[in-house]
């Protein structure tokens, strides 16, 4: 009886990126019973990329002592622009020649169970809402802060889609209506192009000119400068690196102002490097949606650090096949 219980409570969750694939197998409650991660190798396409996930996810079943057969479904998290309802990838600058490529069906085919497809940022935010910070929550909406700024809506167990498969793509709302930034989406004055972990960076190369003796200065000539550094430097109390700081929290509190004015969550969250500036980060964020937002969402709103880390999207992939296949 045991081990028909296992059977029917085991999904698999994928997070694939462009650099890297995630992947664990979820049990029912949303507890992690593998966690292993895989190099994409995304320029050799999407044929040999079948492979590679084959084999990262095959690892994820022999880490937790799984078979196949105890696998429900698999939930696949894929970054870029998709069909999910086709199963297929529309636009992902980060997986070349992958464009246009039914991923969700020949996944399907090639792991040898019922598979879902969905975005990873969407992926992620449904981890949250189901086994991390917003599983006692109604809705809730997470940024996840990477190289761009990926965002997930998902209200009442549902993830906002939208028509077109681009609901809650608020890196791309405009913060700057005019002079703003370049995106890397060709746009300029979106919030990605201010507050991602790519950017926050960039700003502190071009800042860095003006302020040689920032203790990031030596982490530009070692090549480690990177947003997590940024961060840290912040708390120990570098003048640059907490002023970078501040100016991005300053847009992080405008962009979940907009978001909590348009669909009022319950709850904000936010993922990536950049929460190792703590919790001085996370106040000055509240700060900037409490001027920001007007006091009827403000006050009723949670604004919070996400819990599950790198393990967000795998876990929420799972989730989805979960509900996929019994529903809420």
């Amino acid at each position: 009886m045991g081990s028909e219980v296992r059977r029917s409570s085991c999904y698999l969750g994928l997070d694939l990126g462009g650099t890297n694939i995630k992947a664990g197998v979820v049990d029912d409650s949303g507890r992690p019973l593998s966690s292993v991660s895989g190099a994409t190798r995304a320029a050799l396409g999407p044929e040999a990329g079948l492979d590679i996930l084959g084999e990262v996810a095959t690892r994820a079943l022999a880490a937790g002592g799984v078979d196949w057969s105890e696998i429900a479904a698999v939930g696949l998290g894929a970054a870029g622009t998709l069909d999910a309802a086709e199963g297929r990838v529309v636009d992902a600058s980060n997986l070349p020649g992958w464009d246009g490529f039914p991923l969700g069906p020949r996944a399907q085919e090639r792991l040898g169970r019922p598979t879902v497809l969905l975005n990873d940022a969407n992926a992620a935010a449904f981890g949250e809402y189901w086994a991390g910070a917003g599983r006692s929550t109604g809705s809730l909406v997470l940024f996840t802060l990477g190289t761009g700024i990926g965002c997930g809506i998902v209200e009442s167990g549902r993830i906002l889609e939208g028509r077109h498969g681009l609901g809650g793509e608020c890196g791309h709302m405009t913060i700057q209506m005019d002079g703003g930034r370049p995106c890397s989406c060709g746009k300029t004055g979106h919030l990605e192009a201010y507050a991602s972990a790519t950017s926050v960076v960039r700003r502190a190369v071009e800042a860095l000119e003006a302020e040689p003796d920032s203790s990031l200065r030596a982490s530009l000539e070692d090549g480690s400068l990177s947003c997590r550094v940024i961060a840290e430097r912040a708390v120990e109390g570098d003048r640059l690196a907490s002023r970078l700081m501040r100016e991005t929290a300053r847009c992080l509190g405008i962009g979940a102002a907009n978001v909590m004015q348009t669909v009022d969550p319950e709850l904000v969250l936010f993922g990536g490097g950049m929460i190792a500036a703590g919790s001085s980060f996370l106040k000055a964020i509240r700060a900037e949606v409490s001027e920001h937002a007007s006091p009827a969402v403000s006050g009723r709103t949670r604004v919070e650090f996400a819990a599950l880390g790198g393990e967000a999207g795998f876990i929420g992939a799972a989730g989805w096949a979960r509900k996929a296949t019994i529903g809420p």
